[in-house]
């Protein structure tokens, strides 16, 4: 782990953000070899930052020393290039715990998951993510989903709370979005708060969240297709307008429709794909299930198609 605030770094980050999956073996325990070669391959393909033990990672799967395991193999094979967040949640006193755990396994900072199963007022969740940023000395991204949505008024709340460094935004409400980014600016001037795109297929809406500021995201295709994300993470910097519009219209759009044809698609078809690229990594644990083989056969030609895109523009992987 480098000296470095993690907010410095995510502020300079030059890639899309890696969420791995997680592996498991036949015997269903987690494989950690496997782990290992996913984040290194994705680390050696450009990820700006290592996102470990998230939603795409299971977290919800993972039991304390599990996750323990997988953060410190996440951190060791990072190697200090880019940074490791983990994710922590559940109710406050074990979301401290997962987050003890983190510090202690050598992550750089915290994905704050949203409180379990309970709807909370907006004094109740500002009480949670400020005692979950107190416990450890990791700086934290609170992220905005399901049973956790802020106002604007909260969320200046949230960035004036010592640790919280950021916002990971999962609900794709982009007035909302529009007002927290306005309040905060307001409140805090010159300030150098986060956002994220945290959408399951943050790309498709890319440009949309880059018309308020929001140039962050999180990348599931990075996961099992780095090229594809690092050639629409580059065509969205240098404004190639030609090459993001046709992997949205060939490849994003396509497995976006696709994902929303099963429950828990934003996990378990990543994990597909991950497999279909050559990693054995298991399959999801439940209550997840898997994709039918006609779905899988879906994202082999999307897969294909973006990778026709990549060709006809000219766009080399690593280039």
């Amino acid at each position: 782990m480098t000296s470095a605030p993690l907010a410095a770094r995510l502020t300079d980050v030059a890639g899309p953000l890696f969420f791995p999956v997680t592996a498991y073996g036949p015997d269903g325990a987690v494989a950690l070899d496997a782990f290992r070669a996913h984040v290194r391959k994705g680390v050696d393909a450009g990820a700006a930052a290592v996102f470990a033990c998230c939603g795409t990672g299971e977290f919800h799967a993972l039991d304390p020393e599990e996750y323990r395991l997988v953060v410190r193999a996440a951190v060791e094979e990072a190697a200090g290039r880019v940074p490791v967040v983990a994710g922590a949640g559940y109710g406050t006193a074990l979301a401290i715990r997962y987050a003890k755990l983190a510090e202690e396994a050598g992550a750089d900072g915290l994905l704050a998951m949203p409180p379990y199963l309970v709807v909370a007022g907006q004094e109740g969740l500002l009480a949670h993510y400020a005692a979950l940023a107190a416990a450890t000395s990791l700086e934290t991204v609170v992220y905005q989903r399901d049973n956790a949505v802020f106002t604007p008024e909260t969320v200046v709340a949230l960035a004036r709370t010592p640790g919280i460094i950021g916002l990971k935004d999962g609900l794709g409400d982009l007035d909302l979005m529009q007002r927290i980014v306005s309040a905060v600016r307001g409140a805090l001037p010159g300030g150098d708060f986060l956002y994220f795109n945290g959408l399951p297929t943050a790309e498709l809406t890319g440009l949309a969240y880059r018309g308020i500021g929001v140039t962050l995201y999180s990348s599931a295709v990075f996961a099992f297709a780095p090229d594809i994300a690092l050639a629409f993470y580059r065509a969205l910097e240098s404004g190639d307008d030609d090459l993001a519009n046709a992997l949205l219209d060939h490849f994003y759009r396509p497995l976006v429709e696709l994902r929303a044809k099963g429950h828990g698609y934003a996990v378990s078809l990543v994990k597909a794909a991950v497999r279909l690229e050559g990693l054995e990594v298991g399959p999801v644990r439940t209550p997840l299930t898997e994709p039918p083989a006609e779905h899988v056969e879906e994202l082999v030609s999307i897969i294909a198609s973006g990778r026709a895109v990549l060709d006809k523009h000219h766009v080399g992987e690593g280039k």
